[in-house]
């Protein structure tokens, strides 16, 4: 959400529903040789001395503030409800990515530890309710507009926190590293990293019945705003005319509250008599939140937020491994191409085979078998990926504490519940 522009109007030079529709493919799926990668860390801001305590905003802003001042190398931005996120810049390895994160975040939590705060890794937030610490004219338009679909909306955006690994889109050519291939790829894996990474199964003290409660909020929303296009087709063609029937957020304003439409799609917008521009399409595009977005690379969003200082390295190291060599993206492919069929037709996360993922964790039997493959081939291609020895055992650690057992993070939580404490 961070990432999108919060700025005003100017003024417009409109599009039509033919110009959106080859802009938008022209920009989604920038293909070429898979070389760089990125990752997006986001984390709910919390007292050090007792985590069930809401942070005041005051303490929020003086903390930001400190952060602000410090020369970060990813980019530092701030949620709905007072979430950190830490963008890393694209990087040509994963050592260089993980290198950078890891001493960005080194030095916020100096700053956070002076000021009593910490960082903790929870997809959702096990204790506090949804409060919104930034109040602007794109958060106001959001929550109104979420508010229709129920109150997941609000809960997604002020308590939730995710991994976000960011993939170049692949090569123009058919195979393991097409773009065709790993844009479907994407969705029947995703499922496997889903329940895998699963780590949010609380929400203001209570078990929720789900491994990943963030996740869930994510299927109760919208489809049009949070589901992802149907899979058969072309996917410029398929993720452009999702961009035009995906429906309006927002319509910005340069003094007071934004227009916030109901029913409206881009395409009727492109229609009217008042067309969108350019800016406009280019903003729509950050109000959509499929669980894999084309923004001419590829972001995976499906994945919680993990426990412990270093728990993000796993998905991205597990994540580019699959992707970027083509040993182990090929036995990806083959390990989770039956899954496919259990998803349906029906586009994630609102398919049988995302809602057990999210519900059931690695314990779903048919999850559990796959993710074992996928994390065997993870390990056997990380060396050559050039991934140092800290990264490999980070990941053989995850595999045997939680995947060889048909457990994700979410079963520690659970097992913790009661008469102990769950803070990281």
């Amino acid at each position: 959400m961070s990432d999108s522009p919060s700025g005003c109007t100017e003024k417009r030079s409109a599009v039509t529903e033919a110009e959106v529709e080859a802009l938008v493919r022209g920009i989604c799926f920038k293909t070429g040789p898979p070389r760089t990668l990125g990752v997006e860390v986001e984390w709910l801001v919390h007292e050090s001395r007792d985590p069930r305590l809401p942070v005041s905003p005051e303490r929020l802003e003086a903390a930001y503030a400190a952060l602000r001042a410090l020369p970060l190398s990813s980019a530092l931005t701030v949620e709905p409800g007072g979430q950190l996120e830490l963008s890393s810049a694209p990087a040509t390895s994963l050592t260089d990515v993980i290198t950078s994160v890891a001493a960005d975040l080194d030095a916020v939590r100096a700053v956070l530890r002076e000021a009593g705060l910490v960082l903790n890794g929870f997809g959702q937030d096990p204790w506090n309710p949804p409060r919104r610490y930034l109040h602007e004219p794109r958060y106001d338009a959001m929550e109104q507009c979420l508010d229709r679909f129920g109150p997941e909306g609000r809960a997604m955006m002020c308590t939730s926190a995710s991994v976000q690994v960011c993939l170049d889109a692949g090569y123009e050519e058919p195979g393991p590293l097409g773009y065709g291939r790993r844009w479907w790829l994407s969705y029947q894996l995703g499922a496997v990293l889903l329940a895998a990474f699963a780590n949010s199964p609380l929400a203001r003290g209570r078990v929720t019945g789900w491994r990943s409660t963030r996740q869930s909020l994510w299927a109760a929303m919208d489809p049009g705003r949070a589901g992802a296009p149907r899979l058969d087709g072309d996917p410029r063609t398929v993720w452009a005319r999702h961009v035009l029937d995906a429906p309006v957020m927002c319509v910005r304003a340069d003094e007071g509250p934004w227009g916030v439409p109901e029913g409206v799609s881009f395409r009727d917008w492109t229609r009217s008599s008042d067309p969108p521009g350019r800016a406009d399409l280019d903003y729509h595009l950050t109000t959509l939140f499929p669980p894999v977005r084309p923004r001419g690379h590829l972001e995976l969003r499906m994945i919680d937020a993990q426990p412990g200082e270093d728990g993000w390295i796993v998905p991205l190291a597990v994540t580019a491994a699959l992707f970027e060599d083509p040993e182990a993206a090929e036995i990806a492919y083959r390990t989770v191409k039956p899954l496919a069929e259990r998803a349906g037709s029906l586009p994630a996360p609102r398919n049988p085979l995302w809602i057990a993922a999210a519900r059931s964790g690695l314990a779903d039997p048919e999850l559990h078998e796959a993710a074992l493959a996928c994390f065997d081939a993870a390990v056997e291609a990380l060396p050559r990926l050039g991934a140092g020895d800290g990264v490999q055992a980070a990941v053989a650690a995850f595999t045997d504490r939680y995947v060889a057992r048909g457990r994700c993070p979410a079963d520690d939580l659970l097992s913790q519940l009661h008469g102990k404490d769950i803070r990281t």
